[in-house]
């Protein structure tokens, strides 16, 4: 496995992440609201986002290898009758996939949300395709809950995503 640190966002960080965040490969597996392409404009505002909301209730964090920011990974708590819930969202640059980075950085940050944030439930939605995210997952020890069919749009396609998530009880590191 690629050796690698989560750590919090830093400004300097924009440049690298608008590099490895313009791939079609990556903004296809995300919501909409991930832009292709992805611009500095776009990491700028991404990253002073992170840096300014950090207290408030979410954990983000740069996936960092050898110096350089490579993807982005956090923790968002729900609200309503989903409080107690987190959405896990993830990316990392292509250039380092199926190096065990992303299932270990989700371990990570899941027991740093369950050890900080007012949660018991921390979930993920990998549209169904996406067989790799979804091998992340599992190896991260969350559960499939099952797939909701047709449930998203996405570059003009009728999508199903999957539904996995993890305890408060069930975190191993």
């Amino acid at each position: 496995m690629k050796d690698f640190i989560l750590r919090e966002w830093r400004e300097e960080d924009a440049k690298a992440i608008a590099k490895a965040a313009n791939n079609s490969n990556i903004a296809a597996n995300l919501r909409n609201t991930f832009p292709y392409p992805y611009t500095l404009e776009d990491a700028k505002w991404y990253v002073n986002d992170c840096i300014s909301k950090k207290r408030e209730k979410q954990i983000t964090r740069a996936i960092v290898v050898d110096g350089k920011a490579v993807g982005s990974i956090g923790i968002f708590v729900q609200s309503d009758v989903y409080e107690k819930s987190g959405e896990l969202g993830y990316w990392l640059s292509e250039d380092y996939w199926r190096q065990g980075i992303t299932s270990r950085a989700v371990k990570i940050i899941c027991k740093e949300a369950f050890d900080t944030l007012d949660i018991i439930r921390i979930y993920a939605e990998p549209y169904d395709y996406n067989a790799g995210s979804r091998g992340v997952l599992e190896k991260a020890g969350f559960t499939y809950e099952g797939t909701m069919r047709n449930g998203v749009y996405k570059n003009g396609k009728i999508l199903s995503y999957c539904m996995y998530s993890i305890l408060r009880e069930e975190i191993d590191l």
